[in-house]
C-alpha cells in the first residue's frame, strides 16, 4: 500500500465549518484516474484535487479535479482551496504574487495576497464568457425547481446558459425566499438542462434581493448529475454569474469589479464568493473570482 497525504480545507469562508469542503492530495503521482475517482467518492466532498508535476510550459503544477461522480476540466473552489493548501505545504511561498495551475482547460492563473507571510486571499482568473440563447419557456424552469412561474418571470431576466470554461444554466428568482424554497428533483433538473440545448453542468439559482449582509446575489447550485445534489460554493459558476449580471445590466459597469455572491446559506454552510469583471466599453475582458480558505484538518489515505 502507498500513502497519500491530503489537506482538508473549508473554502470561501473565514471560519471553520462554513464554505465548501475540499480535500487536496498534495502529490498524486502513482494514482490512476480511476483511483482518483474512487478516492473522490470515498472523501465524498463536492470535489477533491490531485496535484501532479507540471505538464505544460508556463504552469507550476498539473491539477486534476474530481467530484464523487466525474472529473471536471476546471472548478473554482478547488482552485482557490488548493492554492491555500499548497501555500500551507510550502510549495507556494510568500515571495510569490502569482501561481499557474494546469487544468483540463489549460493554464489557469491565480493571484495571491499575503498577510505576515500567510496567504490571506486568492483570485482565480477564468476564461471570458460564452452566452447561450435564453430558453424559450422561463416559467418551465420555475416548475422544474418546484416554484410558480412568477418566481422567475417577475424578474424580467432570461434563463440562460453562460460558461467561463464550464457551462451552467442560470435561473433568476424574484426573492431570496424563492431561492430557499426551490427543490432539487434529479429528473426535473435533468429535463431542464436538456431544454437549454447546451451541455450545462448544473442549475444555478440566484436572487438580487438585497439584505443586511450586502451580498450582490443570494444563490444556490444543484448538480445531481455530478454527484452533487447541492453545492455550498461554486466558484466556476460565479464567474459566469458575474458576466450574466453585467450583460443584463443588473450590475452597473462601475460596480462590476466588486460583486459578492452569498451561497450555501440554505445548507448551513454560508460561502462568500467575490467576483470581479473588467470591461472595455461593453466587452467583458477579464473574469476573476476570489476568496479565503481555512484549514480544517490533515490526513493520510492508504491505497
Amino acid at each position: 500500500m502507498r500513502s497519500y497525504r491530503y489537506i482538508h480545507l473549508d473554502v470561501f469562508t473565514d471560519h471553520l465549518f462554513g464554505g465548501n469542503q475540499l480535500a487536496v492530495f498534495l502529490d498524486g503521482r502513482g494514482l490512476t484516474p480511476d483511483a482518483m475517482q474512487a478516492i473522490a467518492k470515498e472523501m465524498n466532498f463536492a470535489e477533491s484535487t490531485f496535484v501532479l508535476p507540471a505538464e505544460q510550459r508556463g504552469t507550476d503544477v498539473r491539477m486534476r479535479i474530481f467530484t464523487p461522480a466525474a472529473e471536471l476540466p476546471m472548478a473554482g473552489h478547488p482552485t482557490i482551496g488548493s492554492t491555500f493548501a499548497l501555500a500551507r505545504a510550502g510549495v507556494i511561498n510568500s515571495e510569490r504574487e502569482g501561481f499557474v495551475f494546469g487544468l483540463g482547460i489549460g493554464p489557469v492563473p491565480v493571484s495571491l495576497t499575503w498577510k505576515k507571510k500567510e496567504l490571506s486571499f486568492a483570485w482565480m482568473t477564468q476564461p471570458n464568457p460564452a452566452f447561450g440563447d435564453p430558453i424559450a419557456n422561463p416559467g418551465g424552469a420555475a416548475a422544474a425547481i418546484g416554484l410558480s412561474p412568477a418566481a422567475v418571470t417577475a424578474t424580467g431576466l432570461p434563463v440562460q446558459v453562460v460558461s467561463c470554461g464550464v457551462p451552467f444554466l442560470f435561473v433568476p428568482l424574484a426573492t431570496r425566499q424563492a431561492v430557499d424554497e426551490a427543490t432539487a428533483a434529479a429528473g426535473a433538473l435533468a429535463a431542464l438542462l436538456r431544454s437549454s440545448t447546451r451541455d450545462a453542468h448544473g442549475v444555478f439559482l440566484f436572487s438580487t434581493e438585497r439584505a443586511a449582509d450586502r451580498a450582490t446575489v443570494y444563490s444556490r447550485m444543484f448538480a445531481p448529475g455530478l454527484g452533487i445534489v447541492e453545492d455550498p460554493a461554486t466558484g466556476v459558476a460565479s464567474g459566469p454569474l458575474g458576466c450574466y449580471l453585467v450583460r443584463h445590466a443588473v450590475v452597473a459597469p462601475q460596480h462590476a469589479g466588486a460583486m459578492l455572491s452569498l451561497q450555501g446559506v440554505r445548507m448551513g454552510r454560508p460561502s462568500h464568493i467575490h467576483i470581479s469583471i473588467a470591461l472595455t466599453g461593453s466587452a467583458i475582458t477579464s473574469v476573476r473570482i476570489g476568496g479565503e480558505s481555512v484549514l480544517a484538518g490533515e490526513g493520510t489515505l492508504y491505497v
